[in-house]
């Protein structure tokens, strides 16, 4: 029997493994069944240069044996295995990588080194994460190798022996502590599986020793081919379909997808999926996974993917990531910043597309897209660029149109102003009187298009939107001069609300239905939306509000002819005029509601007695 010590200058390395490389314990699985797959990979390298012979009907595995009695989880495979000098130098000399020696001995005799996993060499110690002792049982592929045997129980001390291993490959056995029984169970170290390896490359079963061989499950764990890798031309609707479904679980369809292949300057490939989204964006719950050779990174890496697509859910590949040592966090390089950029260009560039080719479809999607869209456009500016003239608006009308769509069809009446809606109902009655002057508005009336207002007139050559309720009287007044007596009527108007302070103005509309309508000028309503936004008192602003009177109305004329005579019947008119006129610009206050209605029931009884 050989006894040495590891090549290692700190005894606490160990130590710094459990605790600070790996972000999640149950990592372990990862990076060992990874260890395994690189195995099996190396192996059919050297196959593929001739330097070894596989037997056509021997299958390629991994497997994952559970023997919860003996309270130990084995990693098996049946690839390239180790001689005991292997052993030494792969595992003793610590952050020495097998896989980098392996790709760096023949890199000149194959092209893709790097889809064999591991780099850095620290995979196999994550197993004394969860293991008191460990022991690895390997037998070489090379003829004359005999088999080997290491054991570690976590010190810098380790044995070495001969194996029983008969047969080529490498069995890693964690002898689990009792601080992570947890993990000596099925359905754990399924779930395990089932989020890191489900599109490892190469097939992996799990085993439990407690069942009998035929009650074993024949099927692997994993998709050895995943959609991302076929050709987009390859894939058919359902199967993008079928993949959604099984990776999200969500039994939605996707709305459309983007599927991502490049291999210059990088390699990646994947795919986006448009789900339905809501319009408030705390609802909406994205999941971009992020894969680097088939293993699973993590969920929303913000440094590869553009904070606004991970509104979306996809799946990314990239075995050009700089991962550090324990692949859960990438290093800053400037591979990061340019797949970045390249992921933003291919979504902009489908988007576009659809606009340009299939606008039809483009307009049936863009209430579920829009939310993404917009807050992309908030977020990054070169995506906002590379979309600008795909951004659609819908009318009251129900069309959608561009914005300059907009600008040209009302440019006679109001040049490089965009008028616009927050709320369809309660501001109906400016909607009928825009389109009685045929024009129309468009609907913004999610919290999202509070920014998204300013944003745009911040970046869309000096266009301006007002609401549909800010000063538009002039727009909509008559030609004619007015006959009323405006000063009396303002007069009539303060004393029956109690409100000496309240702006008044009279304009001869051209409608005749409408008594009074509120005006508010669009820069002051920015302002109390934004102090409610912060949770400031709106009593802090001075109340820009103006009561505008329709000198054309059959019941406001009336109001002057009856002033005098019926001084209570006027005042009853005068409020209900102006809580119809504020109902239409916001809704009324509770102590103001119980008035209208009380009022509203006192003038039928006045109408019922005449």
């Amino acid at each position: 029997m050989e006894k040495g010590n590891l090549s290692i200058n700190s005894e606490n390395i160990f130590p710094i493994i459990k605790k600070w490389l790996y972000s999640d314990t149950d990592i372990f699985l990862r990076e060992l069944v990874s260890n395994g797959c690189d195995a099996i990979v190396k192996l059919k390298k050297l196959a593929s240069m001739g330097q070894f012979s596989v037997d056509e009907n021997e299958k390629f595995k991994v497997v994952v044996r559970l023997d919860e009695k003996a309270k130990t989880i084995q990693i098996i495979d049946n690839g390239i295995g180790m001689t005991a000098d292997e052993i030494k130098k792969f595992i003793t000399e610590i952050a020495f990588s097998g896989a980098t020696d392996f790709i760096t001995k023949y890199q000149d005799q194959f092209e893709n080194g790097s889809d064999i996993i591991g780099h850095f060499g620290l995979g196999f110690y994550s197993a004394f994460m969860v293991a008191e002792k460990v022991q690895i049982d390997s037998k070489s592929y090379m003829a004359d190798a005999e088999s080997a045997k290491w054991v570690c129980d976590g010190g810098i001390e380790y044995e070495m022996d001969s194996s029983d291993r008969l047969n080529r490959g490498t069995t890693i056995t964690l002898y689990v502590g009792e601080d992570n029984k947890e993990f000596l169970n099925g359905w754990k170290l399924k779930e395990i599986l089932a989020k890191y390896c489900s599109f490892m490359p190469i097939e992996i079963y799990f085993e439990d020793a407690s069942k009998k061989d035929e009650e074993q499950d024949d099927k692997p764990v994993n998709e050895t081919a995943p959609l991302w890798l076929k050709k987009p031309a390859e894939c058919t609707d359902e199967e993008y379909k079928e993949f959604y479904h099984k990776v999200f679980t969500d039994f939605n369809d996707p709305l459309f997808w983007i599927h991502l292949n490049m291999d210059y300057p990088f390699r990646l490939k994947g795919i986006l999926y448009f789900p339905k989204l809501k319009h408030e964006l705390e609802s909406i719950e994205g999941q971009v996974k992020l894969y680097n050779n088939q293993v699973f990174i993590a969920d929303n890496l913000k440094e590869v993917i553009p904070e606004f697509l991970l509104l979306l859910k996809g799946t990314i590949d990239c075995p050009d990531l700089p991962l550090n040592v324990s692949r859960s966090f990438l290093q800053n390089d400037g591979y990061v910043t340019k797949m970045s950029k390249y992921i933003t260009k291919k979504v902009a560039d489908k988007l576009n597309s659809m606009f340009k080719k299939s606008r039809e479809d483009y307009e049936k999607y863009w209430e579920d897209i829009s939310p993404f869209i917009k807050y992309g456009a908030m977020r990054e500016h070169d995506f906002y660029e590379k979309v600008k003239d795909s951004l659609l608006f819908k009318t009251t009308e129900g069309n959608y149109v561009t914005l300059t769509e907009y600008t040209d069809n009302n440019k006679e009446k109001a040049e490089n102003k965009v008028f616009y809606v927050s709320d369809i109902q309660q501001q109906a009655q400016y909607i009928k009187m825009f389109k009685e002057e045929g024009m129309d508005a468009v609907v913004l009336d999610t919290r999202l298009d509070v920014p998204y207002v300013s944003f745009l007139e911040a970046y869309s050559n000096g266009i301006k939107f007002e609401r549909i309720d800010s000063a538009v009287s002039e727009m909509l007044k008559s030609d004619k001069e007015s006959e009323i007596d405006a000063e009396a009527l303002e007069g009539l108007f303060k004393a029956s609300l109690g409100k000496d302070d309240i702006k008044i103005k009279v304009e001869n509309l051209k409608s005749t239905e409408v008594s009074a309508m509120i005006e508010l000028s669009e820069q002051s309503r920015r302002m109390q939306e934004m102090s409610a936004m912060y949770g400031m008192d709106n009593r802090t602003f001075p109340n820009d509000e103006t009561l505008v009177l329709n000198a054309n109305n059959n019941v406001v004329k009336l109001l002057l002819d009856i002033k005098d005579s019926k001084n209570e019947e006027s005042e009853m008119i005068c409020r209900q005029i102006y809580d119809l006129a504020v109902m239409s610009h916001k809704p009324l206050s509770q102590d103001a509601m119980t008035d209208f209605i009380a009022r509203s029931n006192k003038i039928m009884e006045l109408l019922a007695e005449k």
